[in-house]
């Protein structure tokens, strides 16, 4: 049997911890590290980034960070795959070959193509999302460092262990188990302890960033280096695997895999085993993110402070309508935000104010700019008492808009550049099945009926929630089976939307995985046009699962009254 395969992550996202990827080689044992930097807003940055040289569009981070790893990783005989190319992996592969001669460090380099689609007009980037088939080309002919341009996050995972245990397109339940495993490393250290709902349960100023121990079979263990920070149990991997996903079926170009056959133990300190992964065979088609610039945007965010905050902002909000028109000048979206971060009777006067946010849109610079900032500032002598806003208005800046298309995988020329220069021609993954819903499971039998409290929801529940495009996904689960038998009758799509009143007039959908003891809502249209917009205070949705953990319920009292639940 092929001994196991052991990966890292040293990024989560363009902008991570610098010093991630000396801290991973020097950590402990590893035999692939690997680095996600790209999401649909750094597709975005990094088209913006070629527009002013078209030498770049790619994550320069990662090659100021090479500069001490390199050695470190041929040293230690760890290869290393990322997807930092963005939108020009041949430039960035290049400029690793270069870094490699100018230091001596000899390494082979390779990188992967194909991604990069005809951009419509109005458009910055089209670019396919490819799967592991390319990165597992490339580790075969011998390259100790793999850059791609638009690869799922798990393909960095998928293509080394393909490579590692010689997986074929047709070993569905394997590849499953190892996009399961790429999922929970892909965003760092929030398999670790990271950004977790029950933070407080450990030390987590500092955790160390994730590694899988994949084996043969797909199945894995997540864990750490010895020594770093953070933790690593059932609920920091099971929050990470709700995360930015939809229902039961998680599609991929390499394989779609069944979320509810996964299967998670405590396999000792700081080591949780992922197992029982099932796997089908990948849709026909493939996502392709679009990114273009979808106008001009401002913000004024007026503070207001004392008594009478509603009037306050009434008369601001009247003096400002009336300065536009009178300028001739309305931008075309006008969004106002009262958040009353205010307190009565307070000790101090910041705790004494609130924030009136003003967010404006348009397709001309002109109409948020000067017309905007200008109203705003020539109201400083004249509106509401205490005036004074957070920063000086500033002339507006571009905002952007993704959009997923799909095209078929066969039509996608998916290419594996050797370290030798020899083009391999990567096979698309067919044969293929159709994306289907799965049968809505059986539920758990409810609670008996008992005493009950009202309390927030997040004295038993966790919860994380993330963007796609313009949709949020908020990962509910909890800990053991009695609260299960709970939260599976009491958060309908109806409650939830009673909890989330900005979710009432969308379209929302309720997927139970019950091997995972959780609920995840799609929460479609949420975020507008996506994080690039910025239509929304959260634009991400990263803390709508706090919110909704802050949320009061009805909740049995047997479910509160044990030690592991903490106010």
């Amino acid at each position: 049997m092929t001994r196991p395969l052991r990966i890292g992550n040293a990024s989560g996202f363009y902008g991570d911890r610098f010093d991630a990827l000396r801290e991973m080689l020097t950590g402990g044992p590893l035999d692939v590290l690997t680095g996600d930097y790209l999401a649909e807003l750094t597709m975005l940055i990094l088209g913006r980034s070629r527009l002013k040289d078209p030498k770049r569009g790619y994550a320069s981070t990662f090659l100021r960070q090479l500069e001490e790893g390199l050695g470190l990783a041929h040293e230690r005989n760890v290869k290393i795959v990322t997807n930092a190319g963005g939108l020009n992996p041949a430039g960035l592969a290049d400029a690793v070959r270069e870094l490699a001669g100018r230091t001596g460090v000899p390494v082979r380099v390779a990188h992967v193509e194909g991604d990069s689609r005809p951009v419509p007009d109005g458009h910055l980037t089209a670019n396919a999302y490819l799967g592991g088939g390319g990165i597992a080309a490339c580790l075969r002919a011998g390259a100790d460092i793999v850059v791609t341009g638009r690869v799922t996050d798990a393909a960095l995972v998928t293509g080394p262990a393909a490579a590692h245990f010689g997986w074929g397109p047709e070993d569905h339940d394997a590849l499953a188990g190892a996009v399961v495993a790429g999922h929970v490393l892909e965003c760092g250290t929030q398999a670790t302890g990271g950004n977790y709902a029950f933070f407080g349960e450990h030390d987590v100023r500092r955790p160390g960033f994730p590694l899988a121990e994949i084996h043969e079979d797909g199945s894995s263990v997540i864990t750490k280096h010895d020594g770093t920070g953070g933790v690593v149990d059932i609920g920091t991997v099971t929050a990470q695997l709700l995360y930015e996903t939809g229902g039961a079926r998680y599609a991929g170009p390499d394989v779609t895999a069944r979320l509810d056959s996964v299967r998670l133990t405590q396999d000792g300190p700081d080591r949780v085993r992922i197992s029982g992964v099932r796997g089908e065979a990948p849709p026909p088609t493939l996502k392709v993110g679009l990114n273009r610039l979808g106008g001009w945007r401002n913000e004024v965010v007026f503070v207001l402070t004392g008594l009478d905050i509603e009037a306050k902002a009434r008369l601001v909000r009247e003096q400002l309508a009336d300065a536009l028109d009178r300028a001739g000048s309305k931008p075309a979206e006008v969004r106002w935000e009262l958040a009353r971060t205010d307190r009565a009777d307070a000790a101090t006067e910041e705790t004494a104010s609130a924030l009136l946010r003003l967010v404006v849109r348009d397709p001309d610079a002109e109409a948020v700019g000067r017309a905007v900032s200008g109203a705003a500032v020539e109201l400083a002598l004249g509106s509401y008492p205490g005036f004074h806003v957070t920063a000086p208005p500033g002339k507006g800046a571009p905002y952007g808009v993704f959009e997923a298309a799909y095209v078929p995988a066969g039509e996608v020329e998916h290419v594996a550049v050797l370290p030798d220069g020899t083009r391999e021609a990567v096979p698309a993954a067919g044969p293929y099945r159709r994306l289907e819903d799965v049968a809505e499971p059986e539920l758990p039998a409810p609670l008996p009926a008992g005493p009950t409290r009202t309390t927030p929801l997040g004295r038993i529940a966790g919860a994380r929630s993330g963007d796609k495009g313009g949709d949020a996904n908020v990962g509910v689960w909890v800990r053991d089976d009695d609260a299960w038998r709970w939260l599976a009758h009491e958060l309908t799509v109806a409650r939830f939307r009673e909890l989330l009143p900005e979710t009432a007039g969308l379209t929302v959908v309720r997927h139970v995985l019950p091997r995972l003891r959780a609920l995840n809502f799609v929460v479609h249209g949420l975020l507008g046009e996506g994080v690039a917009a910025q239509a929304r205070f959260d634009p991400q949705a990263k803390a709508v699962g706090e919110w909704l953990r802050s949320r009061h319920v009805t909740v049995p009292v047997r479910l509160l009254d044990r030690p592991e639940v903490h106010a």
